[in-house]
């Protein structure tokens, strides 16, 4: 949902490029002020506190002003298309989104009974949108490519499409996203920070957001025909939500070849005629969500080549989601070591950013050239050491292959494996010992050591995983 906009003097020049930069503003559960004033102040308070913007970036010193201190939690400067990593305030549209996230975060599970004496299934979830636990989970994914971006723009073209009523005979579209590639690799969670960052951008058209996780295996009766009647009456249950205008509606169908792969089965003549009615139900449930403009339907996959074609052949987005690369690696371990520091586990120390490391990979680790403060270089050379070797962990990572649920438990297996967390803060502090309490008492050691400790914990997952093969 990133544009920009180009335009053109009379002399034939260009004028420089104006981006649509998001500015995403949490307010607290006690907030009373009308949302058009919060935007305001924080408009004032961008335009006069700032000549550059970092993207993506969380603004501080908003609350001295008393009323955003009294209403707001947070805000953040969204990522953008534009490649720069800053602006000047001269190329930048600010679109301001307020939004005041569930407190309770409950999700309703939706029974959806097959009739007459038979059995009540557990169809779906609904969870009432933006959440709270779902705060930072956008931030967290990391890719290689620009997949959330990409994901992002396509719901904002398909808006303006419905917005100008194009003829769907001329063109189509279905609203249908599906990611698919290897297990672990953050498609449901891709999912659920897509619905939640949606809720938020479209808060100024829709009063109300709502994610609905169908329970691809309940949807299987144990009662022969019954499946195909279950797939209907949850879609229109789920058409019943979509009639409110004012509420955007995401459906989530996970691993989904558990429903489309049910032709192929037909085919080979297992459970022919129930098989065939699930797929059917649900192509043609899809095909009556496609003319309403404020639902989406995304699916995952972790055997694309399972998925009945009729249904890939609707996916306007087919995106393929794939072990992260070195660099994506890199960047979820430092998220995940930074996060330590932050509570207080890991000692106080900066984690040099991915951009930094490979500048100084390609041009040589740690150069004296420019540091003549002897604290400065000790600083400078820390962080060398550092970047290194998470760089060199990032890669090793790679060459096992190893998925970004796998890689956001390697600080915890590291902590638990080979870190003495059974040795108290007080014994600790009088220890010469590298670890030290911190501040709240808490656990904390030193980077060096968690470092060496992933290392291990690697090497021991491949030894492992050696035996299995």
């Amino acid at each position: 949902m990133d544009t920009h906009i180009l335009t053109e003097h009379k002399n034939g020049f260009n004028e420089p490029v104006i981006w649509t930069v998001h500015v995403e503003v949490r307010l607290s559960s006690k907030a009373r002020r009308r949302m058009d004033i919060i935007q305001g102040l924080v408009r004032d308070y961008i335009t006069s506190s700032y000549e550059r913007l970092s993207l993506p970036s969380l603004l501080k010193g908003w609350d001295a002003d008393s009323t955003l201190a009294s209403s707001v939690e947070r805000i953040a400067i969204s990522e953008s298309s534009c490649p720069s990593s800053s602006l000047p305030l001269s190329e930048i549209s600010l679109q301001i989104h307020t939004y005041q996230p569930s407190e309770n975060d409950t999700v309703e599970e939706y029974a959806n009974g097959s009739g007459d004496g038979g059995e009540d299934v557990l169809a779906a979830s609904v969870c009432e949108l933006p959440c709270r636990s779902w705060e930072g989970l956008w931030e967290g994914l990391i890719y290689a490519d620009n997949i959330k971006l990409k994901l992002l723009d396509y719901i904002h073209a398909t808006l303006v499409l419905s917005d100008a009523n194009v003829d769907f005979n001329l063109v189509s579209w279905n609203r249908v996203v599906l990611l698919h590639g290897p297990p672990g690799t953050g498609k449901t969670s891709l999912c659920r920070a897509l619905s939640q960052k949606l809720s938020i951008r479209l808060s100024h058209r829709y009063t109300q957001a709502r994610l609905l996780e169908i329970n691809s295996h309940s949807l299987f009766s144990r009662w022969f025909s019954e499946s195909g009647k279950l797939v209907q009456r949850l879609f229109n249950s789920i058409m019943e939500m979509v009639e409110d205008e004012d509420s955007f509606v995401i459906v989530l169908i996970d691993e989904v070849e558990s429903l489309t792969a049910a032709r192929a089965g037909a085919m080979a003549g297992t459970e022919p005629s129930d098989g065939l009615r699930v797929v059917n139900a649900l192509l043609t449930q899809l095909d009556k969500l496609k003319h309403r403009k404020n639902v989406l339907v995304m699916s995952t996959s972790n055997l694309a080549k399972a998925i009945d074609s009729a249904f890939v052949d609707r996916a306007d987005i087919i995106q393929y989601v794939d072990l992260p690369p070195r660099e994506a690696i890199y960047e979820i371990l430092r998220s995940s070591l930074c996060e330590f520091v932050l509570k207080g586990i890991l000692q106080e120390v900066s984690v040099p950013p991915l951009e930094d490391v490979l500048y100084m990979e390609k041009n040589g680790w740690y150069s004296k050239t420019c540091l003549s403060d002897k604290v400065m270089d000790t600083s400078y050379a820390q962080q060398d050491k550092i970047g290194k070797t998470l760089l060199e962990l990032a890669t090793k990572c790679r060459e096992q292959g190893l998925s970004g649920r796998a890689l956001r438990r390697l600080p915890v297996l590291a902590l638990a494996g080979y870190i003495g967390v059974g040795v108290s803060a007080s014994s600790i502090a009088s220890s010469p010992s590298p670890n030290a309490p911190s501040p709240n008492g808490a656990f904390r050691t030193d980077i060096n050591a968690w470092l060496d400790a992933m290392k291990k914990v690697v090497d021991d997952r491949a030894s492992e995983h050696g035996k299995l093969a």
